[in-house]
């Protein structure tokens, strides 16, 4: 009679070493993929890639995750699938403090896409971005004037950015600005991956009475190379975790309104 072979289960403890190690391996992993390596269940595998997250070790992408960069950031359409409920209720938070009648800039960025799906209701409003996703989005509200502008096309993501750029920011004076960023640091640093999009931001805080920025918990465990601004150039600091009590006594010091959403 022929034996009965039974799969004995894998530890937590074995398999998040091994899940690391196929991520380092093959840049990504995904939750089917590992399902079958395991020989464990899909909800399983989305606990374990969720703890990851939860430890930096981590970032859930749409059907998996990838191993976070201090050098590189991920593609674009894996970001949109990174927390977009926490995005978007972050938005809310944000929009409900843009009044109507008023001028505003949105950068390139997720968050600020989400900004853009919730300021559809607002009238009167002057918008200026360098996203063309943003852009398409403010198209569908008729209160809503347009402008977008010059720059070199990052196909990656939609994004203009270069001199053309802030020669075109020069010609504002926003009320307010709404921005993302790739990472904020223990310090409140606001940083990012792309050197030509950091003049650009920098541009649009010059030119702005107050700025919004819009930075789900995961910035927070995030690292980047290219130092943008300081919380401290902030009005307000929109996210869906509280952060680090570092970054919440600088904001307390700094008379940054700090506001975490559900």
């Amino acid at each position: 009679m022929e034996a009965v072979k039974t799969r004995v289960p894998v530890s937590q403890s074995i398999r998040y070493p091994e899940i690391l190690e196929i991520a380092r391996r093959e840049g990504k992993v995904t939750v089917e993929g590992l399902a079958e390596h395991f020989g464990v269940t899909l909800q399983t595998i989305r606990r374990d890639l969720s703890d990851l997250a939860d430890l930096g070790r981590l970032e859930r992408v749409h059907g998996g995750a990838v191993l976070p960069s201090g050098t590189t950031n991920i593609g674009y359409e894996d970001r949109r699938s990174i927390n977009a409920e926490g995005k978007a209720a972050i938005a809310r938070a944000c929009t409900s403090e843009i009044p109507n009648d008023c001028s505003i800039f949105l950068n390139i960025g997720t968050s600020t896409e989400a900004v853009a799906e919730k300021l559809l209701a607002h009238r009167n409003i002057l918008a200026v971005t360098n996203n063309l996703n943003v852009a398409v989005t403010l198209a569908r509200n008729p209160e809503c004037e347009v402008v977008v502008t010059a720059g070199a096309l990052r196909r990656a993501d939609g994004g203009l950015t270069g001199d053309l750029t802030e020669r075109t920011i020069r010609q504002f004076k926003f009320d307010i600005a709404v921005i993302g960023c790739s990472a904020i640091d223990e310090e409140g640093d606001i940083l990012d991956f792309d050197m030509h999009e950091v003049g650009v931001t920098r541009t649009i805080i010059e030119q702005s009475r107050r700025v919004f920025l819009v930075a789900d918990h995961t910035k927070f465990r995030r690292k980047a190379p290219v130092r943008v601004a300081s919380v401290s150039d902030l009005a307000a600091l929109y996210t869906d975790t509280d952060p680090d009590q570092q970054i919440v006594r600088r904001c307390h010091d700094e008379n940054v309104r700090l506001v975490v959403v559900e």
